[in-house]
């Protein structure tokens, strides 16, 4: 890691990764349930049965969109205390909004119950996860890749990255079950149980949390701090001197963040309600495909300390071009093997994009402001372009008569850009580290950086 000196004792690498994963796994968990309600049972349950299935479609992925309309506060606000106090207090703080939220969701009255009080209540719910989940990942993206050996940034780094993946991997195998009980079971009772389930995901979580200690980084930080070295507002610095970095990282983020609801959620919803094809069928690839992405990112991280993040996360942008139109296209054969794989291939090439971007982002700050840094590019990446892929993506479907080929081409379009600024990022990062060079021997977080 860059800028770190401490007389403490370190803490085991592993230890802290794991920290971070499973923080991040709980709070994925949390946040794929919603988006997986949001495409298949919300419009049923939160709108009025009169209103067109286009509309409710609609506005159950509105729902989903709001979550994300506060997560670049949540990155400010726990940004701040990340950056001044420490890491360790937002990441307890972040996984409670988080669980209490969730579990308040499983509990929700019905649109025939309540009326419209029910979808009000709902967008209040998620305002919460949003600010949560806004705070969340930059902590524990910082606490990993703060404590990595040398050389091993990118590595660890993916652990807290890895929790999208175990948390899609649980929220999916979760809907998958309760989908055994039938369709009335599942409509009336089923999809809340992953909701509830998630109180005891949060006490595992927290008790691992607490007994963590904070990142090395913060006696540096600290130490500054004292002698007037550093602003009291991170925010105003970070868009003062690195709003470059934070656009390049906003796009260079684009396709792993908004591509991949579009390959889940949309995918999802276009399967099951223009190609008619099997909710479960569907729901079991993609939980085949966050297996996958379990699997393969940690992997595909260590090979980013070999030859370089940036080098691994342009790569898994062309796969993402190359792979757009099959993806979709695979839907219309109703071959089950080759919706499985396509699946699996888009899946794998978007592995190398999300992995090593912890370490990357991580690079592009200086320590006294990097929660804050990293925390608004990748929560302004997901209001972009996350927050309304789904509902976007139906909006130009519907456009094109109901084809999938605008989404897709969108896609290819957003990831195109990605390459161009994920190496504008490159070059920020080695900017900023050979900047400070003569003044101490700080090592970049990510190889060939």
């Amino acid at each position: 890691m860059p800028d770190r000196t401490t007389t403490r004792s370190p803490q085991s690498p592993f230890r802290t990764a794991f920290a971070a994963l499973s923080g991040t796994s709980i709070e994925w968990y949390d946040f794929y349930a919603f988006a997986t309600a949001a495409a298949i049972v919300f419009n049923d349950v939160f709108f009025p049965a009169d209103m067109p299935t286009a509309l409710k479609t609609i506005s159950s992925f509105a729902t989903f969109a709001v979550g994300f309309l506060l997560r670049p506060l949540g990155g400010i606000v726990f940004g701040h205390i990340g950056d001044r106090v420490g890491r360790k207090k937002t990441l307890v703080i972040t996984l409670l909004m988080m669980g209490v939220a969730s579990f308040a969701i499983g509990l929700l009255p019905t649109y025939d119950q309540v009326g419209v009080l029910s979808p009000i209540l709902l967008i209040v719910l998620r305002l919460v996860q949003g600010i949560a989940i806004g705070g969340e990942w930059g902590g524990a993206v910082l606490i990993a890749v703060e404590n990595a050996p040398e050389g091993k940034a990118t590595f660890f780094g993916s652990f807290a990255q890895l929790g999208s993946s175990v948390g899609a991997l649980l929220s999916t195998g979760m809907f998958s079950l309760m989908n055994l009980f039938g369709d009335a079971a599942f409509d009336s009772w089923g999809w809340r149980v992953p909701f509830l389930a998630s109180a005891i995901l949060v006490v595992i979580g927290l008790v691992v949390r607490t007994k963590l200690e904070d990142s090395p980084v913060m006696d540096e930080v600290h130490t500054r701090q004292e002698k007037g070295g550093v602003g009291k507002l991170p925010v105003a610095e970070v868009l003062r001197k690195d709003w470059k970095t934070v656009l390049v990282g906003v796009f260079s983020l684009a396709t792993a963040t908004g591509g991949y609801y579009v390959v889940t959620s949309y995918l999802l919803s276009y399967g099951t309600e223009d190609q008619h094809l099997s909710e479960s069928m569907l729901l079991n690839g993609l939980s085949l495909a966050a297996f996958l992405e379990l699997v393969v990112t940690p992997f595909l991280s260590l090979l980013g300390d070999k030859v370089g993040a940036h080098r691994v996360v342009v790569g898994g942008l062309a796969g993402v071009v190359l792979l757009s139109i099959p993806q979709f296209m695979v839907l219309g054969t109703g071959s089950v093997v080759g919706i499985y794989l396509m699946m699996l291939a888009m899946r794998f090439v978007m592995s190398a994009l999300y992995g090593p971007m912890a370490a990357i982002l991580a690079d592009g700050f200086d320590p006294h402001v990097r929660y804050t840094g990293i925390s608004l590019s990748y929560q302004v990446c997901n209001l972009v372009f996350a927050g309304f892929a789904p509902v976007t993506a139906v909006w130009l479907s519907a456009l094109a008569g109901g084809a999938y080929w605008p989404p897709a081409v969108a896609l290819m379009v957003v990831s195109a850009v990605g390459i161009w600024c994920t190496l504008r990022l490159r070059a920020y990062s080695a900017r900023r580290v050979a900047a400070q060079a003569p003044a101490a021997p700080a090592r970049p977080v990510t190889a060939h950086a």
